[in-house]
């Protein structure tokens, strides 16, 4: 369904997409996983024609994104990272309004937006305005919406960013709800290592470069540790004696520490821990999870990235636009 070989988007003097090359099949749940400005969102306009790549070849359904735009577009759904939605309008005239964007035969249009509006729990409130919505409502309503049509390719772009983790799990059991009874290829960007979990494939894309893709398991089977995870009350001296007395990499985030640990040496270093580690307070060893994936290929974790990624991106524009380019 989706075919990409040496993908490459520039702004000026930035790339924010680096020769990337993958391909997703007819009824995949396939993720790009990565942190805010590593390319995910720029991936996907190119993806859904909003815009041209610099260099490399798309294809989405069988058509290409360039030569063959119109058609790529009549073949997917869209929920943006952003609102898209006309809050002036009600959550049925907003399908009304799409079904005719898209040419919806008139006879398909009533009892299509029926089995979505009920599949997306919004029945009961699809003569109100959006603009009495919650955050989580206008999510459900924007993927019922970018279903309408039946598209062979549903993109997700960051759909759940924002919202709360109860809201977030509700939506997740609504797309679960919609592959299995849609049949469409599902292609998600997220930061959220739990749906990037969920996906049958996944991408880890960072500073435009895909750096790994897999399935969930085999992407964790390949970091081959154990991971053991500490909270101290003085987390940054923690950090500091655990890399300069046992000569350990450890990273510190939301105020736990995560050292990896090659397989079954993470109960040997237990007690190494303890005795190094001032007023510890927890310890824990677990499976590496797909942010352990991260952190192992990239020594930095998702989340810390995620906090400043985009900010660096925009220092890099400004930087070029000074230059005058």
């Amino acid at each position: 369904m989706i075919q990409v070989e040496n993908l490459t988007k520039k702004f000026k003097d930035f790339t924010a997409v680096d020769a990337i090359s993958f391909a997703v099949g007819a009824g995949e749940f396939f993720g790009f996983l990565g942190p805010n400005g590593a390319g995910k969102t720029t991936t996907i306009k190119i993806l859904a024609t909003l815009l041209r790549p610099t260099r490399g070849t798309a294809r989405v359904n069988g058509y290409d994104v360039i030569r063959e735009a119109t058609a790529v577009r009549r073949s997917i759904g869209m929920v943006f990272q952003d609102p898209s939605l006309d809050d002036r309008l009600t959550a049925r005239e907003n399908l009304e309004l799409h079904a005719m964007l898209y040419g919806v035969p008139r006879r398909e249009i009533a009892p299509r937006m029926a089995e979505l509006l009920e599949l997306v729990g919004l029945a009961d409130r699809q003569r109100d305005l959006v603009r009495k919505f919650s955050g989580g409502m206008k999510r459900r309503l924007e993927i019922a919406r970018g279903l309408l049509h039946r598209p062979g390719v549903l993109f997700l772009d960051e759909p759940t960013v924002g919202l709360d983790p109860q809201t977030r799990n509700h939506i997740w059991e609504y797309i679960g709800g919609i592959r299995k009874n849609e049949g469409a290829t599902v292609f998600l960007t997220t930061h959220y290592i739990e749906e990037a979990e969920a996906c049958d494939r996944v991408g880890i894309i960072d500073h435009g470069k895909i750096i790994a893709l897999d399935t969930p398991a085999a992407l964790k089977a390949a970091v081959n540790a154990d991971v053991i995870t500490l909270q101290a009350e003085a987390p940054g001296e923690a950090v500091r004696a655990i890399r300069e007395q046992l000569g350990l990499r450890a990273v510190l985030t939301d105020g736990v520490i995560h050292v990896p640990a090659g397989n079954g040496a993470g109960e040997r270093l237990v007690p190494r821990l303890a005795a190094a580690v001032p007023a510890l307070t927890a310890l824990s060893i677990r499976k590496p999870t797909l942010e352990d994936v991260f952190l192992h290929l990239t020594g930095r974790a998702i989340r810390e990235e995620t906090a400043g990624a985009l900010d660096r991106m925009r220092e890099v524009r400004r930087a070029s636009a000074r230059r005058g380019g």
